[in-house]
């Protein structure tokens, strides 16, 4: 057992120098959002928002890498044209990059994502704004592509599926497409 332990940790200090001989990158993001929900019977719209956020690339190999992210995303819907959901996150989707050829990955990976604003405005109504009581945390699933354009330059597009609801009775999720340009430094 003691040798299994030793072995697990060298194997682990390995790796971390592995990781710190790599050539990680930061760098800052910012896109659009085409968000809706998905779940229930109600017609709804999709609401154009936006993410804007920071970045970084951690290479484990010549083709692999991780992307952590920490992300200010603005979402929600427009229900039967009445009143419009917005829900306001930050979120930090942890991605696992695969080069597919030189500059061009395929991504996926997890998102939990923290509640910071939510609003319910009411369309043509003198109504005044009101809570949603969406959940405070939010965990989603993304997919999507990268391709680096040149220099420090890259473009992505992904989407986010909601696996925990905003709100319940019925089970609302989050269904967000994005497209970003981004700058690594």
């Amino acid at each position: 057992m003691k040798k299994l332990c030793m072995l697990a940790i060298l194997a682990t200090l390995g790796f971390t120098q592995q990781i710190k001989a790599q050539d990680i990158t930061f760098g800052a993001k910012a896109g659009l959002n085409s968000a809706n929900f998905t779940g229930g019977d109600a017609d709804r719209n999709r609401l154009l928002g936006f993410h804007v956020g920071v970045i970084s690339e951690i290479p484990l190999s010549e083709t692999f890498s991780l992307q952590p992210e920490l992300l200010y995303s603005t979402q929600g819907s427009e229900v039967q044209d009445v009143v419009k959901i917005k829900v306001d996150y930050l979120a930090i989707p942890v991605m696992a990059k695969y080069y597919l050829i030189e500059g061009l990955s395929i991504e996926v990976g997890p998102q939990f994502s923290f509640l910071v604003n939510d609003k319910g405005e009411y369309i043509n109504s003198d109504l005044p704004d009101e809570d949603t009581n969406a959940a405070n945390i939010d965990i989603g699933a993304n997919a999507g592509i990268g391709y680096n354009l040149g220099t420090n330059l890259f473009v992505q597009a992904r989407y986010n599926f909601g696996i925990s609801t905003v709100a319940e009775n019925p089970d609302i999720k989050n269904s967000v497409f994005q497209v970003a340009l981004g700058y690594k430094f």
